[in-house]
């Protein structure tokens, strides 16, 4: 029952995305955007101390955008559902909050990893030589974050009644996460205070392991924040906290 509870979510969300095409478009316009041209321009005009080109440096953070934005808009389906009477429906079935949670947190993980492969194949056009292991753990991390931060944007819909709240409070949060997750310079040249916002970010993390993937094999110049180990154990360890906590909070709304 759980299991079938879980697939039917997942299935239903994928297919709501296949039909919505002007939202994957939508999606993978805006790193395309902050790829080439964002980061084109900053190129000539920053030149961090990471042994790699500026457009290479940010292509992780490109990548942790795309996942960030995807997901968290998964996330905004709750708010449809509460309008139109899906999520009473669901609440009243004879299944577990927590695997409506995985549900809804499955979906945006299989949304959110789809688009990023998509901007991950871009890779030869910016230079990269990645192997066929680096390409299978950058799509691993992918997943695994997508489904952290889908968790977390499901803790963050709960708390919301309407399409038009949720959507102030998203703009209020992705952009602080993502300009201070090291996508676009590191962390380490930030401010005390920034700096110490940074660390609890989530989206910090799954940054740091990609760049740990893509480049430690690449050059000996570039220096991640942390060590692998610990951005999988935050990546795993946040997620596992988002799901008790939105199941949480969905066992109130009985």
């Amino acid at each position: 029952m759980e299991f079938n509870a879980i697939y039917v979510i997942v299935a239903r969300e994928f297919k709501k995305f296949i039909r919505e095409r002007s939202r994957l478009i939508s999606t993978i316009a805006r790193p395309l955007l902050w790829l080439f041209i964002v980061g084109t321009g900053m190129s000539r005009l920053v030149s961090p101390d990471t042994g790699v080109p500026y457009i290479q440096f940010i292509f992780p953070g490109i990548l942790g955008m795309t996942i960030l934005f995807s997901s968290i808009f998964s996330s905004i389906s709750i708010i449809w559902d509460k309008e139109f009477g899906f999520m009473k429906e669901i609440l009243v079935a004879p299944v577990s909050r927590f695997s409506i949670v995985i549900g809804k947190a499955l979906s945006g993980t299989v949304v959110s990893t789809i688009q990023a492969v998509i901007i991950l194949a871009l890779f030869p056009f910016i230079g990269f030589k990645l192997g066929i292991l680096q390409i299978i753990w950058v799509i691993l991390i992918s997943a695994a974050l997508s489904f952290c931060l889908s968790a977390f944007g499901i803790v963050l819909a709960t708390f919301y009644e309407s399409y038009e709240s949720f959507s102030v409070i998203m703009n209020f949060i992705i952009m602080p996460m993502f300009f201070l997750s090291g996508a676009m310079y590191p962390i380490k040249l930030l401010p005390d205070i920034l700096n110490l916002i940074s660390k609890i970010n989530p989206l910090t993390y799954g940054i740091d392991a990609m760049k740990h993937v893509l480049f430690q094999f690449k050059t000996g110049t570039m220096s991640p924040d942390f060590l692998f180990i610990i951005d999988i154990a935050v990546i795993i360890g946040t997620s596992v906290l988002f799901v008790i906590v939105a199941g949480k909070l969905f066992e109130r709304k009985k």
